[in-house]
């Protein structure tokens, strides 16, 4: 029987060999967009991923880049065949997710179902599909002040999916999670709530499903970014699917592609994991935190 490639892979495939056979040739997304008589953001949102091409807007592509390969030209439509083919009836592409959940946010948990390892990178909450329902109910209510009833019930929901893919994967994805002290050490919720949440990371921790360190106050850590980020890995290689790189920024959220940015972010990740806390010792800073908090709730 012959596997059937998700739709998010052949689409990723295929807007990198356009952007890179257009880069090859020496044009502009300008002189695209005034060649195939398209508006100038079409051409960045097939390149960004966000939409796909139809094939017979393919074919004329191809041919203003100069790639007349019968072969690599058949391929890359059965790509966008496939890439067309996106599933409807998944739940994050229905109506009443689509009005709330952003277009990047979207892309990231197609991303998600097929990743066969993801990191972790969180310096204020914890990453989203480590979220208990209850503590992810909490940080949405953070933006009580920007955020509709309506909205944070499906930014809550959609945690709770999310949560609930990952954890349906297990011994097929890998889970590195490297947090910063004070994300252990902020009460998101209250204690109750944030002790369970804790708990809930012992328990990944203690059934090898994530491996999870803390980077301490007293550590003088190279820096690896300015803000937390998610950071999937598509095939084990990390060559062939890549990586993808996703960021918030308060309500705001980007997804990127780009292999020099991954990349970058990757060897940063990987530079701070080393000299982070082990999980040995992180375990025990959180085995006291839930002690502590503890008996806080019971002194209240």
């Amino acid at each position: 029987m012959v596997a059937i490639e998700p739709p998010m892979i052949a689409r990723r495939r295929v807007r990198l060999a356009l952007r890179e056979a257009r880069e090859a040739a020496h044009l502009t997304q300008q002189q695209v967009a005034d060649e195939m008589e398209w508006s100038l953001s079409r051409v960045i949102r097939i390149e960004n991923g966000e939409v796909s091409i139809a094939p017979n807007d393919l074919r004329p592509l191809l041919g203003y880049f100069g790639i007349d390969d019968g072969e690599h030209i058949t391929e890359m439509l059965e790509d966008t065949k496939v890439a067309r083919s996106r599933q409807r009836d998944v739940w994050y592409q229905k109506p009443a997710y689509r009005q709330h959940v952003t277009e990047s946010l979207r892309r990231l948990v197609d991303y998600e179902t097929e990743a066969v390892e993801m990191r972790f990178y969180s310096i204020y909450f914890l990453p989203g599909p480590l979220q208990t329902a209850e503590y992810a109910a909490a940080v949405s209510h953070l933006w009580d002040d920007e955020l509709s009833t309506s909205q944070i019930q499906v930014r809550v929901e959609t945690a709770r999916r999310r949560r609930q893919t990952m954890l349906s994967r297990t011994g097929s994805l890998r889970l590195l999670v490297l947090l910063d002290e004070s994300v252990l050490r902020r009460p998101i919720g209250g204690t109750a709530i944030f002790a369970s949440q804790l708990r809930e990371l012992e328990r990944l921790a203690m059934q090898d499903y994530a491996a999870i360190r803390m980077i301490p106050f007293s550590l003088d850590a190279p820096v690896t970014n300015n803000g937390s980020f998610d950071l999937l890995s598509l095939s084990d290689d990390d060559r062939g699917g890549g990586m993808v790189l996703y960021r918030e920024n308060g309500l705001a959220d980007e997804l990127i592609e780009d292999d020099q940015t991954t990349s970058r972010h990757r060897y940063r990740f990987d530079r701070v994991w080393r000299q982070a806390a082990d999980e040995k010792h992180t375990m025990e800073f959180i085995g006291r935190r839930i002690a502590g908090l503890k008996s806080a709730h019971v002194l209240s």
